[in-house]
């Protein structure tokens, strides 16, 4: 396969390159959770090249995760093997196997731009600035990155960051956006200051009502009257303990395409909250009205609608906390195992703003299910860490599902959630294939 230039080549040195470039990438046969069309699960099996045991389980209309999950992987500086979904703007997922490390690495995060991202030539950390401004704020003031560094008490956290849209690919009839499997999902260590230690800084008036951001990345079309995202969150988000301003993550500085110099994390909701490359904090007294706050960006109906609906954007609610979900990140789908011996597993399972109670796996397409050990998170919206081992009854091809539960209850679905125009919150249960030998 051709490989691209480095990410340093094009974002770093020639911008105008790098959003004319275009990322050789094979075309997907199919989605990872798509329909079955033309055949059976008897020629499943025998594409397989085995039984499948608990084949009188398997859901109508799913393909099998030996077929449906196809990574095309390429070489991006700084990233190991990330799978492009778009190049204008760049936009990368990283493959379940690859999210193993109980602190996502760096190389192992996902990307998701809305626009182009500021230029290496642009950004000096020692002249970087962030203005703090709103209809809300007492006292409107300008901090110097090296004052926010200096004037405030610094944090380390472990924090989960997920985009909205993971999982889009697999909503049946097709959503609007980036076709994101399970890949953009990540929780790396992040240093910086609270965000409400600097509200209280510059002063809140009680009207108050949202927290917003605006970044130094440019809007597609080269305007530079437009922004490619301002977005936000209610005042009692911002406010919370785990909502911070960062500037390293894992211990490093940010990378240039994590929103080097500074960036906000407002874990547990859309990683599109988290604004990069931030200069500047709106403390708004209505909801904010940036870039992708209106519409039906990041929204869903407020109601269930049937599947391919058309829904006025008056019907469109914000999505707030992400729901329930887990990643199996070991093994890799695919591999073959020895029915003798026992096939160890684990991932990492997270709900948003709520913790996770409990981590099921199936083996025999959701018939019948095992509690699979199930760590507690480091902090508050770091997410856990499960490990369960399984015994096969017999050769033949299998898939081992993951299931969670948050601490109020709500389980992933093993089917698609409800459908949405924009394909967002998808967190049906996660699956690999294995094929079982003797």
């Amino acid at each position: 396969m051709k490989k691209s230039k480095g990410l340093h080549e094009l974002y770093n040195k020639d911008p105008i390159t790098a959003d004319k470039f275009v990322w050789g990438r094979e075309s997907d046969p199919i989605s990872r959770r798509g329909f079955l069309r033309k055949a059976g699960l008897a020629s499943m099996s025998l594409a397989l090249g085995s039984s499948i045991p608990f084949a009188k389980n398997f859901p109508a209309g799913m393909i099998p995760a030996a077929f449906s999950q196809s990574y095309d992987p390429f070489q991006l500086y700084g990233k190991d093997d990330l799978i492009l979904l778009n190049d204008r703007p760049f936009n990368a997922e990283t493959p379940a196997h690859l999210l193993d490390d109980n602190v996502t690495p760096a190389s192992r995060l996902f990307v998701r731009n809305n626009g182009i991202p500021p230029v290496e030539s642009q950004i000096d950390p020692k002249k970087w600035t962030i203005h703090i401004t709103g209809e809300s704020c007492m006292n409107k003031t300008t901090l110097s990155l090296e004052e926010l560094k200096t004037k405030f008490k610094h944090h380390t956290m472990q924090l989960q960051l997920e985009c909205g849209g993971n999982g889009r690919s697999e909503f049946t009839p097709p959503a609007r956006g980036n076709q994101w499997s399970t890949g953009a999902i990540g929780c790396p260590e992040w240093t910086g200051v609270r965000i409400k230690d600097v509200l209280e800084y510059v002063g809140v008036k009680e009207d108050a009502l949202y927290v917003a951001y605006e970044g130094g990345d440019r809007h597609l079309s080269g305007d530079s009257r437009k922004k490619p995202i301002s977005r936000g969150v209610p005042i009692w988000k911002a406010i919370k303990d785990e909502s911070l301003i960062v500037w390293e993550m894992n211990g490093m500085p940010l990378p240039l395409i994590h929103g080097a110099p500074v960036r906000m994390i407002c874990s547990g909701w859309p990683a599109s909250v988290s604004g990069k490359w931030l200069n500047k904090i709106l403390i708004r007294n209505i909801v904010h009205d940036g870039e992708k706050m209106n519409g039906q960006s990041y929204r869903v109906p407020c109601e269930p609608v049937k599947p391919g609906s058309k829904v006025d954007d008056k019907d469109m609610c914000i999505i707030e906390s992400m729901p329930v979900k887990s990643l199996i990140t070991f093994p890799k789908s695919g591999i073959m195992h020895n029915k003798n011996s026992k096939l160890k597993i684990r991932g990492h399972a997270w709900a948003g703003d709520l913790k996770v109670k409990e981590l099921f796996c199936s083996y025999d397409f959701g018939a019948t299910w095992k509690k699979a050990k199930l760590d507690r998170p480091i902090n508050t919206h770091a997410w856990q860490h499960w490990e369960h081992d399984v015994e096969f009854p017999q050769s033949g091809y299998y898939e081992i599902w993951a299931r969670a539960v948050d601490d109020i209850g709500r389980s992933q679905p093993v089917v698609l959630p409800q459908w949405n125009p924009r394909g967002y919150l998808n967190n049906a249960c996660h699956r690999i294939a294995v094929s079982v030998k003797i």
